[in-house]
Parts: C-alpha cells; sequence; structure tokens
C-alpha cells in the first residue's frame, strides 16, 4: 500500500516562534484519518504544508508520492480538495451552487472558464451523493451553514482528487446539520474509489468509525497517532487534554465528559 502523506521530522517556525516540531505522520493510501487538536496546535499549519502553500523549516514531505522540491505543487494541489473555513469567506453571496461546485475543477474561487455540459452533469452526481442537489439553483447567500459545507465538499471533489481534507467541517453548525452532515461523510467515505480523508476537528465525538486512525496534535507536536482503540482513551486523552476526562463510546463513536478534579 503506498502512502498519500508521508511527513519526516518535520518543523516550522515563524520568525523566532517554533509552531511544529518534529512532526513525523505517515498515511497510507486509502486510510481516512483524524487530526485532534485544540485551537493553537497547529493543524492548520500542518495543512498548509501538505498543500504546499508553506514551506517546512526543516524535515522532508512527500504527498501522493510527490517529494516537496522535487515536483510542481500547483499541479498537486490538483489531486487534493480541501474544504476549510477560509474557502468558505472567499465565495460570493450570489453564486449559484453549482457553479461553485463546478468551479473545483479548475481550483478558482468563483467560476471563470466555459464548463461543458458533461462538467455540470458531473456536479449534479456529485451533490446527488452528498444529499444536496436540490441546492441547485439556489444561491449562495440562501443557504444554511450545513448546506454551504455540503456545497464546498461537492466543489473539494470535482477534480476527482486523490486526497480529501476536511477542516473543521461541522465548525458553527447546530446539532442536527452537524449530524447530517457527517452522515453524507459516512456515505461518502464507504463509496468505491473514494479518496483518502483527512478529518481535522477540535470535538472527539465528531470522529466517526470511517475514520480507523488518529493524530493528537499539542503545541505543535504529535502528542499519539494510531489506532483510535489505543489513541482515544480516557488515560491518554486526559494526559492530552491535561484535564481528566471519562470516553464512553456508542455506535463507534468516542463521546467524551469532563470529570470533576475536585
Amino acid at each position: 500500500m503506498s502512502d498519500s502523506i508521508n511527513i519526516e521530522d518535520v518543523s516550522w517556525k515563524r520568525q523566532t516562534k517554533t509552531i511544529l516540531s518534529h512532526v513525523n505522520w505517515k498515511v497510507k493510501t486509502g486510510q481516512h484519518w483524524a487530526v485532534l487538536g485544540l485551537n493553537g496546535s497547529g493543524k492548520t499549519t500542518l495543512l498548509n504544508i501538505i498543500n504546499g502553500y508553506i514551506w517546512p523549516t526543516t524535515g522532508d514531505v512527500r504527498v501522493l508520492g510527490k517529494q516537496f522540491g522535487k515536483t510542481d505543487l500547483r499541479e498537486l494541489r490538483k489531486s487534493i480538495g480541501w474544504v476549510s473555513s477560509s474557502l468558505q469567506e472567499r465565495i460570493k453571496e450570489t453564486e449559484l451552487a453549482e457553479n461553485i461546485v463546478v468551479s473545483g475543477k479548475y481550483a478558482s474561487i468563483g467560476l471563470y472558464e466555459s464548463p461543458s455540459e458533461a462538467d455540470y452533469q458531473k456536479a449534479s452526481e456529485i451533490m446527488q451523493q452528498l444529499g444536496c442537489s436540490n441546492l441547485a439553483g439556489r444561491t449562495y447567500q440562501t443557504c444554511s451553514q450545513g448546506e454551504r459545507q455540503k456545497i464546498l465538499i461537492a466543489r473539494g471533489l470535482m477534480s476527482s482528487p486523490e486526497l480529501l481534507i476536511l477542516d473543521e467541517p461541522c465548525s458553527g453548525l447546530d446539532f442536527i446539520a452537524r449530524e447530517d452532515l457527517l452522515s453524507a461523510i459516512t456515505e461518502l467515505a464507504n463509496k468505491e474509489n473514494t479518496p483518502t480523508i483527512i478529518f481535522v476537528t477540535h470535538h472527539i465525538e465528531e470522529i466517526l468509525p470511517i475514520f480507523s486512525h488518529t493524530l493528537l496534535l499539542r503545541d505543535g507536536k504529535v502528542f499519539d497517532k494510531g489506532d483510535n482503540e489505543q489513541v482515544l482513551t480516557g488515560d491518554r486523552l486526559s494526559h492530552f487534554f491535561s484535564k481528566p476526562v471519562q470516553i464512553k463510546w456508542h455506535k463507534d463513536r468516542p463521546w467524551m465528559t469532563l470529570l470533576d478534579e475536585s
């Protein structure tokens, strides 16, 4: 099995401050990983390195078999679907949902090309797959937060990526909208020829059964990584959060409770 991500001894400094320190992480092709960490843990910096938007201060990076420094990162990004809140903020409120999805083929914010009928057909099929085909013909501004996230995931799938990165896709969603989106992600992951999925969150209950492995990132360092059964335990997470917590599993999802320290 080949590697979708292979990061070896990667550090990144901004001026004199170390943001990532000696990170080692390998994701096999076809595996789906969760990345768990509090705000400021270095998650976004790690994603920026994987996408080639920033260069590691030290260390080696290979993504989809391509070694950084020996590959055209602009071409590599065409094989990576990235869904993030920063992307959502850059989309025009008056843009039609299907045009946003089709723009993913060109990795552009806005549609400046002349897509074919086949492009729109593919967009329609992806939207159907994610349960948001009803949004066709609607402008972005009329969509709820959960609907917007589905549109952006559909956009990320438009180029048939080999790697799909979902950066806190449930941020800002209420409980019902969150579970609806997580259900759509589960259906996506269970289909054939699904890309390797990296799901970034700071809420442990969002780690679905489809994610077999978890990377714990704290203060720019890898605290732990591996199979969920070994990583997502009360003991490990109590050390990770520096707070006593209890983990209970329900339908193969972990749910965390903060315990009384007294």
